[in-house]
């Protein structure tokens, strides 16, 4: 039977000290160990198969190196699950594994949740959300180093680090694309008015109206819902029986699948995309954005980013590198992603 490969066996295939094996697979590399060492001792201890014993990396550092995740939904939730996936590549990659509690919305399991992965001696907490939203923090989430993840501190004066996207941005930029096509009546089908993330892409599309030195017309704002059966109806009322002079040459979606039922309106009315209509996205949603016919420019949410940010944060706050509560706003803001597809084009004359 093979032997088990050891840290001083990484050593000497990277041509390093066993102490920097030790702090690279430590999460404790940066700053100690030269980046190339780094990227040798990675690859050594990947060909070798070796492993840190996580038993006896506890006992040394009085830490189990397990890292709570508490979602609303996420688990369960086929799109926003790409922020636990981000989070876990980073807690891997510094010796750190993930341990995940879905309440299935139900937010009279969070304390519980919470309570249950703390009796598990976890080193820290993280709590996601599928959309942005305002979050009441469970009491036990001050007791070890916490962050949130496209949600936020709900309390009047927020305690603890949270990781959102630039939704504000994104409107803007999602509108400046179709400005930039040349198009000026621009319909925006805004989501639902109570959640958060609406306003804050209304607003992005407003500013970029302002950037402009254009007018907006408040008449082609609607809070339509998420749904595809949400921006198929709108999109009738927007498009059917007006005088191609008099409707929108661009519609603008709060999510991808109001995009959806706006294709299926202009279907239905014989219009083409994007020569009669230009049709704009945002989420990037998978199996849906890429796969539409044309397929949807969108303005991709940055989910798998998030969780790389707020565990990044996190581990900061345990290795004692950084504090998640010494942040100036207790902010991080992530860049969405615009994505060009053919759904978009010119202005019709």
């Amino acid at each position: 039977m093979n032997r088990k490969a050891t840290a001083l066996d990484v050593a000497k295939r990277a041509g390093v000290s066993r102490s920097a094996v030790s702090l690279v697979l430590n999460g404790r590399g940066d700053g100690n160990v030269a980046k190339e060492s780094q990227d040798r001792i990675r690859l050594a201890a990947q060909e070798l198969n070796y492993s840190p014993n996580a038993i006896a990396l506890s006992l040394r550092n009085q830490r189990s190196r397990v890292i709570g995740i508490v979602s609303d939904e996420v688990v369960v939730s086929p799109f926003d699950g790409n922020i636990i996936g981000g989070a876990d590549d980073v807690a891997r990659s510094h010796g750190f594994v993930t341990v995940v509690m879905d309440t299935e919305r139900d937010a009279a399991r969070d304390a519980s949740a919470i309570e249950t992965l703390l009796d598990r001696q976890v080193d820290g907490l993280m709590y996601v959300t599928v959309g942005l939203k305002p979050l009441d923090v469970p009491p036990g989430m001050q007791r070890v180093p916490s962050v949130l993840a496209n949600c936020y501190d709900n309390r009047t004066e927020p305690q603890i680090h949270h990781v959102i996207p630039d939704e504000v941005t994104g409107g803007r930029e999602a509108t400046e694309h179709l400005l930039e096509l040349g198009h000026r009546d621009i319909a925006l089908l805004a989501g639902a008015e109570v959640d958060p993330a609406a306003p804050l892409r209304v607003q992005g599309y407003r500013d970029a109206f302002v950037g402009a030195s254009l007018g907006v017309r408040e008449a082609l704002i609607t809070h339509a819902g998420w749904d595809i059966n949400d921006g198929f109806n709108w999109a009738m009322r927007l498009l059917d029986g007006v005088a191609p002079a008099e409707r929108p040459t661009a519609i603008m979606c709060a999510n991808d699948r109001l995009a959806v039922g706006v294709a299926l309106a202009a279907a239905r009315l014989g219009l083409s995309i994007p020569r009669d209509l230009s049709v704009m996205g945002y989420d990037d949603e998978h199996r849906i954005a890429s796969t539409m016919v044309p397929a949807l420019t969108t303005m991709a949410l940055p989910l798998r980013e998030i969780g790389r940010a707020a565990m990044s944060a996190l581990l900061g706050a345990i290795e004692g590198s950084e504090s998640t509560t010494a942040a100036p706003t207790l902010e991080t803001m992530v860049p969405c992603r615009l994505v060009l597809r053919e759904s978009t084009g010119p202005a019709p004359r």
